[in-house]
């Protein structure tokens, strides 16, 4: 009988202009479908598999290795297996097959730039974050991801302040990296293009006391000291945090306290694309708060929603607080550490003037909109010569034209550009690809506007995949008040949310402090008053 020995792979990915090594993310499949990880090949080489799934769902598969920029090996039995590689969104993702004999084989693989956002001033992040911070080097790299804020102090109580313990949530057993580690509020620059905000809290609130009554969760960003404090009630909480200087950030639109957030809280940044948003197969198809029917959400059965419907609800629940003046900027996150997602899958990015990246001036950008969400596309676009975010000041005499210049940059190309009013699509175009220097999809676009009332706009991108599904990009918006005139939502939008706020008074009540239910009911106050305006 012949023996099979196992055969030594070696590969680098490089950069496919520069031909220097390059950090990336790599996935390897055997005929069988049996997924495996390269290791480092070299001394001072990293190789850091990911196999987090703390909730497990059929189909719904997230195996890879991340690679720092050097020579990585696998030892591999005769046979052909199937290699993916991926970086981030600025790279074109290779696919290849690879046949592996008896001999050792050493191998490059180029990856193609299709664009380079740093070099035009727009730099990426994403603000919910499960990865420890002695991974986030190294996958930050891979991810081409520039700004991160990793959860560092966590509860899911609301009789516990937020902790550096282990989450109890994991059902793959205790993390096998301890407690988190709370590096202090600084900075921490990994080098001049890529930083973590260490110190973010997540308050996820799943049980009162030791009743299970879910509430949802709210994230502190940047925030200066530890917090102490227990929620609900969530107010005091966020005052002290927005003193420091903090972000609040609200990751799901469908958590039972979301509506009571936005006014109570003074929610900074809304998610529309979170952690249920998967390179991987859609899982998360059932939701705690349902959508609204003029909402026109996708679903593919009785109560279940499919990936684009997720999204969708989404975008409806954000766009009505916006219309009800809620000026709330676009943000995302992936939960990654926690879910079978890569890192920076969904992320925001955000433009600065500055030559290179500066912290300051990259999260005030975020606080006030100069930025766009992708799970793919890449989006550059302005109105009037205005990046997103910008306020004009309009009266009926002085009402013109604005006009929207677009471009785009895919690894398949952008199906369709929409431009936004209040929430309508008011202008929709298939854009024809142009060609480009290197590998990619390119597209160009100018669109004229004319406001006809105070209004917001924004540009969304859909990118159709095979199969069916879809990646999206989506501004932040551009405000135009005309005569000082406040947005009018739409009614059905408004009594959305005040149903909402009934229907959670009614469910917590019994089980509340009377502090927490005073919080929905000026939650629930507010938008009363905002009916009255709607239309």
């Amino acid at each position: 009988m012949k023996v099979v020995h196992a055969t030594e792979f070696r590969g680098t990915v490089v950069d496919h202009q520069t031909g220097a090594p390059i950090a990336a993310r790599i996935y390897l499949q055997n005929k069988d479908g049996e997924w495996l990880f390269v290791n480092a090949g070299s001394p001072g080489a990293s190789a850091l598999p990911y196999t987090e799934q703390w909730v497990p769902i059929p189909g719904s598969v997230e195996l890879h290795t991340t690679v720092s920029a050097h020579e990585f090996v696998a030892d591999l039995d005769p046979g052909e297996y199937t290699i993916t590689i991926e970086k981030g969104k600025e790279y074109l993702p290779v696919t290849e097959t690879i046949k592996v004999s008896d001999s050792s084989q050493v191998r490059q693989f180029p990856l193609h730039r299709i664009s380079h956002p740093a070099a035009q001033g727009w730099y990426c992040g994403e603000t919910h974050v499960h990865r420890r911070i002695q991974e986030l080097p190294i996958v930050m790299a891979a991810e081409d991801l520039n700004v991160a804020f990793p959860v560092t102090y966590w509860t899911v109580r609301s009789d516990r302040v937020p902790d550096l313990q282990p989450s109890t949530l994991r059902r793959q057993g205790p993390s096998p990296f301890g407690p988190r580690e709370d590096r202090g509020s600084e900075p921490v620059w990994i080098d001049r293009r890529h930083v973590i905000l260490p110190r973010n809290t997540e308050y996820e609130i799943f049980s009162v006391g030791e009743q299970r009554h879910v509430l949802g969760a709210v994230f502190l960003l940047n925030h200066q000291t530890v917090m102490t404090q227990t929620a609900p009630p969530i107010a005091p909480i966020a005052e002290r945090a927005h003193q420091e200087g903090a972000l609040l950030d609200l990751d799901k639109h469908s958590w039972p306290w979301a509506a009571m957030l936005v006014p109570v809280a003074q929610v900074d940044l809304f998610e529309l694309s979170n952690n249920s948003v998967w390179r991987t197969q859609f899982g998360f198809r059932q939701t705690q708060v349902s959508p609204a029917d003029w909402m026109n959400v996708e679903s593919d059965g009785p109560g279940t929603l499919t990936e684009w419907g997720w999204l969708n609800f989404g975008f409806e629940f954000y766009y009505a607080l916006l219309n009800c003046g809620f000026q709330i900027m676009p943000t995302a996150g992936t939960a990654s550490g926690v879910h079978p997602v890569p890192l920076g899958y969904s992320r925001v990015y955000v433009h600065v003037d500055s030559e290179q990246l500066d912290v300051d001036e990259w999260t005030d950008g975020l606080r006030h909109g100069r930025s766009f969400v992708t799970t793919g596309p890449l989006l550059y676009a302005k109105l009037d010569q205005q990046h997103a975010g910008h306020r004009f000041q309009l009266t009926a005499d002085t009402v013109r034209d604005l006009e929207f210049s677009i471009e785009t940059d895919a690894d398949s190309p952008v199906t369709q550009i929409e431009i936004l009013q209040n929430g309508r699509v008011v202008h929709r175009v298939a854009p024809q690809p142009t060609a480009m220097d290197t590998p990619g999809f390119h597209s160009s676009q100018k669109i004229t506007v004319r406001p006809d009332r105070s209004s917001w706009y924004a540009v969304r991108v859909i990118q159709s995949l095979p199969g069916g599904r879809r990646r999206f990009a989506h501004s932040a918006p551009w405000f135009v008040s005309i005569d000082d005139q406040p947005l009018k939502p739409r009614r059905e939008q408004v009594q959305y949310f005040i149903d909402l706020l009934n229907t959670e008074i009614t469910r917590n009540e019994p089980v509340l402090s009377e502090d927490a239910m005073t919080e929905f009911r000026q939650a629930l106050s507010v938008y009363e008053s905002i009916l009255q305006r709607a239309e």
